[in-house]
């Protein structure tokens, strides 16, 4: 199969969907990679590091898109790159369509297969392709989250962890899945005083017996979001639904009760976010102030440590682009339930119900795809 690999376009997006690495993975597969010049440069890999490796430089993007039958991305595909896609084309990157429908009715209207990381899942129903950036995102959150409390970033002027005689931070975290999981790691590494929120009483249990009295865990009602968002100097909004809008838990009238300068950020918003303020931003313009607390809603959070984030994904993506470079997308998809979940749209149909409810639009299940 020719594979193609553009270079992100995404404002302040540094990540590269193959490394050199997985170039050569699939050059001793007997596949053909090309890669746009410049395309991991800024996370080190240089065009001879990929040229070594078996792939074919290309000049431009355009270039890339003509001849490949498998693009493999990191982030969702600019209106530019929507109109370099062709009918039968095969797009595997994240797409997080249900908080964008002018992209989903674009990518139908394109009539390529597209592939969502997002919703691919595995045997114990995670979301292994997710997972990776979650982590970055979770343990990022923490770290951006502390810095944004400081008085010239437009916060309250608290230390995360306090000093001796001075309490620390009190940080919630809406959410125990991987992303949350791995910011409420980190803000008690920090010396933050950490509760975290979820609807899985399991999970609870489970974040209980790992920590201890060290964490306060809550079962996520209304009262009890209200209650932990308003005490908060830090508030993590990592709530997921796979494939579907984030849920607005956070109100603007929790916000108005905060203390000013507290800070949200807000992982979810991929996903459109999880508070009612929330909007996305950029790593250019990271931060707003709205009701008086310092929202952070970058849409592509982990694009600021681009090479950690770009070869842990290559560690989970490449099965399946190898999966589907051997075999062909129907057969890959028909032999793997797990990746059929990942297709989202296909010749003009789409084919994830989450998205199809969210945004009110005809639904087609992947099995009457592959059928056909």
């Amino acid at each position: 199969m020719q594979i193609g690999v553009p270079k992100e376009i995404k404002t302040e997006e540094h990540r590269v969907g193959l490394t050199p690495a997985s170039v050569r993975e699939l050059a001793l597969h007997g596949h053909t990679v090309f890669v746009q010049s410049g395309a991991g440069a800024d996370v080190g890999f240089s065009d001879d590091a990929y040229r070594a490796a078996g792939a074919e430089i290309l000049s431009d993007a355009a270039a890339v898109f003509a001849v490949a039958e498998l693009i493999v991305k990191v982030k969702e595909p600019q209106p530019v790159e929507v109109s370099r896609l062709s009918p039968g084309q095969i797009l595997f990157t994240y797409l997080h369509l249900a908080a964008d429908r002018k992209l989903t009715e674009a990518l139908m209207h394109s009539g390529a297969t597209c592939i969502a990381y997002e919703t691919v899942t595995d045997a114990a129903g995670r979301l292994p392709l997710l997972a990776p950036m979650s982590e970055v995102a979770g343990r990022m959150s923490v770290q951006v989250g502390a810095h944004c409390l400081e008085k010239h970033q437009g916060g309250s002027g608290i230390l995360l962890g306090g000093v001796p005689g001075v309490a620390p931070a009190q940080v919630a975290v809406l959410g125990g899945g991987v992303a949350g999981s791995n910011a409420l790691r980190m803000a008690l590494g920090l010396g933050g005083h950490v509760t975290v929120l979820d609807k899985s009483l399991p999970r609870l249990y489970e974040l209980d017996a790992q920590y201890g009295a060290a964490l306060g865990t809550r079962f996520a009602t209304f009262d009890a979001i209200e209650e932990a968002v308003i005490a908060a100097d830090l508030v993590i909004g990592a709530v997921l639904v796979p494939g579907a809008a984030a849920p607005k838990l956070i109100t603007r009238a929790m916000l108005r009760r905060m203390r000013p300068g507290s800070v949200l950020v807000d992982i979810a918003i991929d996903q459109g976010g999880c508070a009612e303020t929330s909007r996305p931003t950029t790593h250019a313009s990271p931060t707003y102030v709205e009701e008086g607390i310092v929202h952070y809603c970058v849409a592509n959070m982990p694009a600021a440590v681009a090479r950690t984030a770009t070869l842990a994904l290559n560690n989970a993506t490449l099965p399946f682009v190898l999966a589907i470079a051997n075999k062909g997308w129907r057969a890959a998809l028909r032999d793997d339930l797990h990746l059929r979940r990942g297709l989202n749209v296909h010749a003009g149909r789409l084919t994830y119900e989450a998205v199809a409810r969210d945004l009110s639009l005809p639904y087609t299940p992947a099995e009457e795809v592959l059928a056909g």
